[in-house]
């Protein structure tokens, strides 16, 4: 536990020390600038929920390889519950993409104007809402590894597993769709 606080603790001190130099200048700024803070934003997305997914899956995996060493013809609805904390991190990954293309750095013309500073702060704040409610992803994996063990003595309860399991995630898909309707709000989108 001391673990996942200190390294919160320094991923909120870098998201501040980065707002900082964001916010110096919020009227105005250079493309370079903007497009820094964006690519930051998009980092934070795919960084958070990427790693909150790989501790997700590890836990369900764990579960599910246990299981199949037992009962290797429950291979299928195991692998679906272990799955399930990895879409997480596909949110950050669409996130930072749309940002990219919003501000032009997948080939193409931005499509707003990036000498607004604020552009870049907004797609810092994206980002880090993205990240954060990804980190659902690590409940997700709890819950999908108990699930997996059910599964495990009651092959009948897969769909109740399932079920379970992607209630977490509703935390991550109101984040997605926040930063959608932000970047939409900024015109990146």
């Amino acid at each position: 536990m001391k673990r996942k606080t200190l390294l919160f603790g320094l991923m909120l001190l870098t998201l501040l020390m980065t707002t900082g130099v964001a916010s110096a200048d919020m009227e105005t700024g250079n493309a370079g600038e903007t497009q820094a803070n964006i690519m930051i934003g998009c980092m934070l997305a795919v960084a958070i929920a990427g790693i909150s997914s790989a501790i997700g899956l590890a836990l369900a995996g764990s579960s599910a390889v246990a299981v199949t060493a037992e009962k290797p013809e429950l291979f299928g609805r195991t692998l679906v519950l272990q799955v399930l904390p990895m879409t997480q991190s596909v949110y950050g990954l669409l996130t930072a993409i749309l940002l990219m293309m919003g501000a032009g750095l997948l080939g193409g013309t931005a499509r707003v104007d990036l000498t607004n500073a604020s552009l870049g702060l907004g797609a810092i704040w994206i980002g880090l809402a993205v990240g954060l409610t990804g980190v659902s992803a690590i409940n997700q994996g709890m819950v999908a590894s108990a699930s997996i063990s059910a599964v495990g003595r009651n092959p009948e309860v897969a769909a109740r597993g399932i079920i379970f399991t992607v209630m977490p995630e509703t935390i991550a898909i109101f984040g997605l769709l926040v930063a959608i309707l932000l970047m939409t709000g900024l015109g990146l989108l």
